[in-house]
């Protein structure tokens, strides 16, 4: 994910942060220090780094779940409204589903449970203040890892719970139904929470709301794309009319291929004819832009996946999920075409019945 950098590694994973979640840590820190001083800055960013524990945790009982089916997490990234942990796939499974989707909920509730035999004052009206009474701090934590199990549990896809209602769907449907039905629902709920937090002024919840919103939207795209193109390969999906360029071309030529073709990407050869790395749309205008019109090619094009003829379509969606596109080549590394997100998603409307 952009904007993140790693931490470390832990069970496996890589552990990142989004650079946001420290613009959060400021703004608490700064918020309390205006009422409260320095304590109450210390206190609250505190309780801020221990809920996102909790919060790491939740998305790790998913991956270790995930884990016992065969399904591995790359990273699992913080974000200033919580946790994401990217699973290369989602069981198909709906029980297996359902088991990884309740995992996160279930170690917030087993936090909560521990909290209180830990002493966590569940007292409402000595929860307001943090830290101002016994057992607050504890309190304060062991509520808010109750609300966060109910809360992911609403059936508002891509939530655990929308996770558990599409996997419930698709023992009676297929999964490309039960996941447009659970995103509609979610996508509902989204409209739901954006209105509260209009309402009541909560910036948080809209932010929640943006995000459900389009991340169902996303996740239901994603699921159809991968059904029609199932029992397809990389040969049918690839560009193969594309003109190239060499590592040693200035910008200024890739700015005048551009123009004359209607290619957003450019596979750079080297010598020998074998892929050197591609050229993007973006990395072209950014070149353009600070005035590198003589720069040669090979500074800013970017290494790409590689994939065979018979490679399936399958694998080269998972490889565009983290590249612009997708070499195709021959087993003596020479470029018979590429594969994009734009050409695949074209692929998809083409063949999707209506």
């Amino acid at each position: 994910m952009g904007w993140s950098f790693p931490i470390g590694r832990l069970f496996g994973s890589e552990l990142r942060v989004h650079a946001t979640f420290f613009l959060l840590l400021a703004w608490i820190a700064v918020s309390a220090w205006s009422y409260g001083g320095p304590a109450a800055a210390l206190q609250n960013v505190a309780f801020v780094l221990a809920l996102f524990a909790c919060v790491v945790a939740h998305e790790f009982g998913h991956a270790l779940t995930a884990r016992r089916y065969g399904i591995k997490t790359p990273d699992i990234t913080l974000l200033p409204i919580g946790g994401l942990a990217r699973l290369e796939r989602m069981p198909e499974n709906p029980r297996h589903e359902i088991i990884v989707a309740l995992a996160g909920p279930a170690v917030n509730i087993v936090i909560w449970a521990v909290l209180l035999l830990f002493g966590a004052n569940t007292h409402l009206d000595e929860l307001i203040a943090l830290g101002n009474a016994p057992g607050a701090f504890l309190g304060q934590l062991a509520a808010v890892n109750l609300f966060l199990a109910l809360f992911n549990l609403l059936p508002a896809f891509p939530m655990d719970g929308g996770r558990v209602l599409r996997a419930a769907l698709a023992t009676r449907m297929d999964r490309v139904h039960a996941t447009r039905a659970a995103a509609t629902a979610g996508q509902l709920m989204a409209f739901l929470f954006a209105f509260w937090g209009l309402a009541s002024g909560n910036f948080m919840l809209l932010l929640i709301a943006i995000f459900v919103f389009f991340a169902g939207q996303a996740e239901s795209q994603d699921v159809s794309s991968r059904a029609v193109a199932k029992g397809l390969m990389a040969r049918d999906a690839m560009i193969t009319s594309f003109e190239s360029l060499s590592p040693a071309d200035p910008i200024h030529v890739a700015a005048q291929t551009l123009i004359r073709t209607t290619q957003h990407e450019f596979p750079v050869l080297g010598e020998d004819g074998k892929l050197a790395g591609f050229l993007t749309r973006t990395a072209l205008f950014h070149a353009v832009a600070e005035g590198q019109n003589t720069l040669e090619i090979g500074a800013v094009m970017e290494d790409v996946p590689q994939v065979s003829l018979d490679t399936p379509l399958d694998a080269a969606l998972d490889a565009l999920s983290e590249a612009p596109s997708v070499a195709v080549v021959d087993p003596d590394a020479r470029v018979l075409g590429y594969i994009t997100r734009e050409n695949v998603g074209e692929l998809m409307v083409l063949r999707t019945p209506r």
